[in-house]
């Protein structure tokens, strides 16, 4: 059965050089407009978290969020899914030191009117933030990796960077543990306190 899921694997492969006749016939069975455009997994995560915990559904709505696996992707993904290609609406975020990548990558594929949203450092330092590192360190002990925090906070490169630097750093040193605090972080967060970016970009879906 085709599912947005679906989709969006058969993007990321005619991303990769594959035939885009799958994307487009699902595009079109699936009633696709919009594509958030996100730099990994972990933002992934975290707009699929808030948007649930705000009771919608992305994928019913006609929203495919998509994880290009890196900034740099951003032209290209433009191109197939913009008005050159399958012709829907782009959104995103980013975060600022990619900001350049997404402005020529979208020039380059006549969507820079399209509306992404910049987050400070990244989408990670941004839930920090909004969280406190007090908070977060309560949830990585919730989520069974105080040892591992303490471990990495003993290295001689921590010394001398703040506590949120740490906790933002801490997040990305294991595969898989940015995806799962995207979502744990975006979950812990008071509905006042979502960071801008995530706020509106789901305002503008």
């Amino acid at each position: 059965m085709a599912d947005m899921g679906s989709f969006r694997e058969a993007v990321t492969a005619w991303a990769a050089g594959g035939p885009g006749d799958a994307a487009r016939e699902l595009a079109a069975r699936l009633s696709v407009r919009t594509a958030v455009l996100l730099e990994g997994p972990s933002d992934a995560a975290a707009v699929s978290a808030l948007a649930a915990s705000r009771g919608r559904n992305l994928a019913a709505e006609g929203v495919c969020v998509l994880s290009m696996g890196g900034a740099m992707s951003v032209g290209r993904f433009a191109r197939l899914l913009g008005p050159p290609g399958l012709g829907l609406r782009l959104t995103g975020l980013c975060d600022e030191a990619e900001r350049p990548y997404y402005a020529r990558g979208l020039a380059r594929a006549s969507t820079a009117r399209q509306e992404f949203f910049v987050c400070s450092a990244d989408l990670e330092d941004e839930l920090i933030r909004a969280l406190g590192v007090t908070r977060v360190a309560e949830l990585v002990r919730a989520e069974g990796d105080l040892r591992a925090l303490h471990t990495f906070l003993r290295q001689p490169a921590q010394r001398g960077r703040t506590s949120q630097q740490q906790l933002r750093r801490f997040l990305g040193t294991k595969k898989g543990r940015k995806i799962r605090y995207g979502r744990v972080l975006v979950e812990a967060l008071a509905p006042d306190r979502v960071p801008a970016p995530l706020v509106n970009l789901l305002a503008g879906l």
